[in-house]
C-alpha cells in the first residue's frame, strides 16, 4: 500500500507538471477557438469511451483483486474484458459514423471527432485497470510518464499554428498506443497472463455482469459531457473553449482524487472496514483543493492563458465547488456501494439525479452559455453527491442494526 501511494504521488506530480508546460503554449498557439473544438470532440468521445469501458474499470478490477493469486482465473477475466471492450469499441465507432452522417454540426467537425476517437482504442490497449487490480501502481506510473512525455514533446515539435489544434488529441492517442504496447508485453510475457481466444457467450456474459455499473457510469454524461456538446450547438467553439479552460484545473484535481480512489478500491474490496479512514482522507483533500482553486482562480487563468480566456475565471470558481461533490460520489458510490454490491441502488440514484441535470441544462446553457454549463455540472454533482452519501449512510445504519 505504501509503495502504491509513493507511485501515486509521483504520478500526480507529473500530472501537474506536464499540463503546466503545455497549457500556456497551446493557449497562445491554437487560441480559445481551438480549445473549444477539442473540448467539443472530447465531450462526444467520452460517451463512446464510456461504452467501450462498460464499467469494467470497476467490476473487472474488483474481480481480479479478489482472484489475483489464481493465474488461470485472472487470465479468463483479462481475456473476456479485453475482447468485450474491443467489441464495444466497434459498436461505438459505428455510432459515431452514424452521428457524423446525420447531424450537420458533427459533419462539420468530423476530422477532430474521428481523430479524438483514437483515444478509445488507446485506452483499451493500455489496461491501467489491470495494474490497479494487481496493486502494481508502479507500472501505471511508468507508462503514464512515458505517455505524457511523448505527448509533450510532439506538441512542441509539431503544433505551430491555429490549424494544428487537431494534433493535440492525435498525440495523446499515440502516447497511449505506445504505452499499450509495453503494457501488453508486461502482462502477457512477464506476468504470464494468458490471452484466450474470444468466446462469444463469455463476452456477452461479461458485458451483462457489468451492465449496472455501465449505466451508473454513462448516465452522468447526460449533464456532464452533454453540457459540453449542447454548449457547442448553442454558443459555438469559443464558449466551449472558455468552459474547457475554466474546467481544466478542476479536472486535474479530480484526476488526482480519482487515482486516490482507485488505489483504495482493491484494498476496500477486501477490507471494507477501512472505508471510514478513506472517506475522511478523500473528503478533506477535496475541500482543501476546492478552497485553493476558488481563491486562486484569477491568478491561474491569467498565468496560464491569454487575455481572451479571462471570462474563464468565473467558470473555474464555479467548477472548483464541484470537487467536493465529486469526492462524495467516489467515496460513497464507487468505493462503498459498488463494493458492497448495491450497484442497482447506485444506478437508480445516478439516473434520477442525472436526468435532473439533463433537464436543467437546456435553459441554463441557452440563457447563460458557458456559465450556465458550469452551473449545470456543479449543481448536478452536488445533488448526486449528497444523494449517494445519504444512501450509503442508510446502508451503514442498516448493517449496524443487524
Amino acid at each position: 500500500m505504501a509503495s502504491n501511494f509513493g507511485y501515486l504521488m509521483l504520478l500526480q506530480i507529473a500530472g501537474y507538471i506536464f499540463p503546466l508546460i503545455t497549457i500556456p503554449y497551446l493557449a497562445r498557439v491554437i487560441g480559445v477557438d481551438g480549445f473549444g473544438k477539442i473540448a467539443f470532440a472530447g465531450g462526444v468521445v467520452i460517451w463512446l469511451k464510456t461504452i467501450s469501458d462498460w464499467g469494467f474499470n470497476y467490476t473487472a478490477t474488483r474481480d481480479v483483486a479478489l482472484n489475483k493469486d489464481n493465474l488461470e482465473r485472472v487470465s479468463e477475466i483479462f481475456s473476456n474484458v479485453l475482447w468485450a471492450r474491443i467489441f464495444l469499441m466497434l459498436i461505438s465507432f459505428l455510432i459515431l459514423l452514424g452521428a457524423i452522417a446525420i447531424i450537420p454540426y458533427f459533419k462539420e467537425n468530423q476530422a477532430i471527432l474521428l481523430v479524438s476517437f483514437l483515444l478509445v482504442p488507446g485506452g483499451i490497449f493500455f489496461p491501467d485497470w489491470f495494474f490497479q487490480a494487481m496493486e502494481r501502481m508502479k507500472f501505471i506510473t511508468i507508462f503514464s510518464l512515458l505517455s505524457k512525455t511523448i505527448f509533450t514533446l510532439l506538441i512542441f515539435l509539431f503544433v505551430k499554428s491555429k490549424e494544428d489544434y487537431i494534433l493535440q488529441p492525435l498525440f495523446i492517442s499515440l502516447g497511449f498506443v505506445v504505452c499499450g504496447i509495453f503494457a501488453m508485453y508486461v502482462i502477457l510475457f512477464r506476468w504470464k497472463i494468458k490471452l484466450y481466444a474470444p468466446n462469444p457467450s463469455q463476452i456477452m456474459l461479461t458485458i451483462k455482469r457489468s451492465s449496472d455499473v455501465f449505466i451508473n457510469n454513462i448516465v452522468p454524461n447526460l449533464y456532464n459531457s452533454f453540457s459540453i456538446v449542447l454548449l457547442g450547438f448553442f454558443s459555438g467553439s469559443v464558449a466551449n473553449g472558455l468552459l474547457d479552460a475554466g474546467s481544466k484545473f478542476t479536472n486535474i484535481i479530480q484526476q488526482f482524487l480519482s487515482i486516490v480512489s482507485r488505489v483504495f478500491f482493491p484494498l476496500l474490496s477486501r477490507k471494507i472496514d477501512s472505508h471510514q479512514l478513506y472517506a475522511k482522507l478523500n473528503i478533506i483533500l477535496s475541500i482543501i483543493a476546492s478552497v485553493v482553486l476558488f481563491l486562486s482562480a484569477p491568478y491561474i487563468i491569467k498565468l496560464f492563458y491569454t487575455e481572451e480566456f479571462s471570462p474563464a475565471i468565473l467558470v473555474l470558481r464555479i467548477m472548483s465547488l464541484s470537487i467536493v461533490f465529486s469526492a462524495l460520489i467516489s467515496t460513497f458510490g464507487t468505493n462503498f456501494m459498488i463494493i458492497k454490491g448495491y450497484e442497482k441502488s447506485l444506478r437508480n440514484t445516478t439516473i434520477v439525479c442525472s436526468v435532473i441535470g439533463f433537464l436543467i441544462s437546456f435553459p441554463l446553457i441557452y440563457i447563460y452559455s458557458f456559465i450556465g454549463a458550469a452551473i449545470t455540472i456543479t449543481l448536478t454533482r452536488a445533488i448526486l453527491g449528497m444523494s449517494i452519501m445519504y444512501k450509503a449512510k442508510i446502508i451503514k445504519n442498516k448493517e449496524l442494526a443487524i
